[in-house]
Parts: structure tokens; sequence; C-alpha cells
């Protein structure tokens, strides 16, 4: 990683840059894969928020260029974030020989998973529930706008908000948080904020215990099941075998791994926890990205196989969609 002076064209007066030496990085896939929700693409570039900085990400096939609108010397938070760092040849190495697997992983070579701060993470998951990523990232920019902070940003990029702390959200009405949109909800986010501002749960001491243990402290929480909790602990703490099954993971294993018969809840979950190695959630990202943006795999059924319900057993997977 190395700092640049600003040349920055006379339309685009960003402050600070530097520029991130990458292998195998692909930006866009990781920042439009359902990790995180507060990123968009604009003028050939990804502007976001990441704690409380605004930031502009442009990617080549051996970097990534950052910009600012303020001044940074410490530039550790974006690092952390984006887990360039990572080996990605050793991760994929790890990925169980089959096919399903080897196709997903030519297809999305280069998707990372990012590092995220545990509070946004948690309370952005618990917003997710029954949503797609559009309507999330929907309901996430006016929570932001309504209680997070006011932060510079370049000119004709802004406003941007900083996303509101939990301290912030436990003050707040269950009808104010209703106004985002965010419909049944809110009274789960305020709760969550609640427990979290009075310390209740300690959202950095999880990062001290054993994955099973995580996620046990976090699955009290009101709204969040396992699903989101696996969320949480892949996409905020980095435990590398968490296993998020939401919708289209569960439509990924069953075609591409049990094409030919109905498997229940159990099974499918056994399945997930023994068969994709040390970096199964990795794994699992690769699959929910591939399911999502192949076409092919997409597919409407045939007529005949429309008509068929789904199992009973298979619905206790379908927190999210």
């Amino acid at each position: 990683m190395s700092p640049e002076p600003m040349s920055a064209p006379p339309c685009f007066h960003a402050v600070s840059r530097c520029v991130i030496e990458t292998r195998e990085y692909d930006l866009s896939a990781t920042l439009n894969s359902g990790q995180a929700f507060r990123w968009q693409f604009r003028d050939g570039h990804w502007t976001g928020v990441i704690g409380r900085h605004w930031v502009r990400l442009r990617a080549d096939a051996v970097s990534i260029t950052a910009e600012t609108a303020e001044p940074v010397r410490d530039w550790d938070w974006l690092t952390d974030f984006l887990q360039a760092d990572i080996d990605l040849t050793t991760v994929l190495a790890t990925f169980p020989e089959d096919e399903p697997m080897r196709a997903a992983a030519a297809a999305c070579r280069g998707l990372r998973l990012l590092r995220q701060d545990p509070w946004e993470c948690l309370a952005s998951f618990i917003l997710s529930s029954t949503k797609q990523i559009v309507q999330i990232r929907q309901i996430v920019a006016a929570l932001c706008e309504r209680f997070g902070d006011a932060i510079p940003a370049v000119a004709g990029y802004g406003p941007a908000f900083a996303f509101p702390a939990p301290e912030r959200l436990a003050c707040a009405t269950e009808a104010e948080l209703r106004a985002c949109k965010m419909g049944f909800r809110a009274p789960n986010l305020l709760a969550t904020a609640r427990r979290v501002a009075e310390k209740k749960l300690d959202l950095e001491r999880l990062r001290q215990f054993a994955v099973d243990t995580a996620r046990a402290e976090l699955v009290q929480l009101p709204g969040v099941g396992r699903k989101i909790a696996d969320c949480v602990l892949l996409f905020a703490y980095g435990f590398p075998t968490a296993f998020p099954v939401d919708v289209w993971v569960m439509k990924a294993l069953q075609q591409l791994y049990f094409p030919k018969r109905r498997v229940n809840a159990k099974r499918l979950r056994h399945f997930s926890e023994t068969h994709f190695g040390p970096h199964a959630g990795f794994a699992q990202q690769y699959l929910f990205h591939y399911m999502r943006t192949h076409r092919s795999l997409r597919q409407r059924p045939r007529r005949s196989q429309r008509k068929r319900k789904p199992s009973r057993s298979l619905r206790p997977l379908r927190e999210t969609s």
C-alpha cells in the first residue's frame, strides 16, 4: 500500500489517495455479493462509507485505488476491511474437489470476504430478513440518513453518513425506525441496539470466543437466528467455518449437490458443516454469488416441477431471501 499525492481531475476534488497492491481481487464481485449494503457503482468507481470515512474505490488487475474526502495518514481501516492480503490461492485449495465447487470457484475467481464492523454488520443483517439486496440497501441508507452522523464527502457524491451507533438507535422509538421502511424488523433492531448500548452483549468480546460460543450469544438477540448469526460471524469476525444458509445457498446445495432428490434441513445443515473444509465460509460465499449471478442456474423449473410444493422440512432455513 502506498499513499500518493493528489492529482485528481478538476471535477473530483478528493483529498487523500492510496494504492493497495492486490492479486486476484474482484472488487465488484466482493462489494456486490450480499456481504455489505452501503456501496454504489458510479462513474466507473465504487463509493461507500467505512466507519467514519467516505471512500471511492477503483480496481485494476494489480491494485485498488482509494480516495477520500478528508486527509488520511493511517489506512489500516481500509486494508482491514478489504482483506486484500489474504492468499486466495491457499484458500481455494481447501475447497472440496467436486464439480459444483470447481465451477463456482472458476466463475467467481477473485471474490473476497470483507471484514466489517460487528455492530453495523449485525444491524444490517437484522434488517435483511426476507428482503432482497436492493431493498436492504434502501433501508440501510434511510437508517443512516435519519440517525447517522454526517461525514465529509466529495462534492457531487454526498451527503454521506456514518452508520448510527447502537446508543443512538437505542434512544429512538419504534415508530421512528419504522419510518425507515424496515417494518417488523424495527422492534428487533431497537431491542438489539438497547442490549448492545447497555453492555448486556459485548460485541468486541465475541472475538475471544470459539465459533459455537459466539453463535450461541448472537442467537439470543431479537431477530437473530442461525443464518444471521453466521453472517455476522463470517463477515465481521472472520470465523472461517461459519456457513450462512439462506434461500440462495439452500438452492445451491439442493440443485448442485442433491439434484435428483429432496433433502431435509437437518441433512443440508450437516452437509454444509462437514463438506466444505476449513474455509467453509469462503466456499459458501462463492456458492451464493454463483447461484445469484448465473442465469442458467436460476431458470424456472418446468411446469410439472412448479406444481410441487416445497418440502416443509426446508422452511426453517428460509430466514432471508
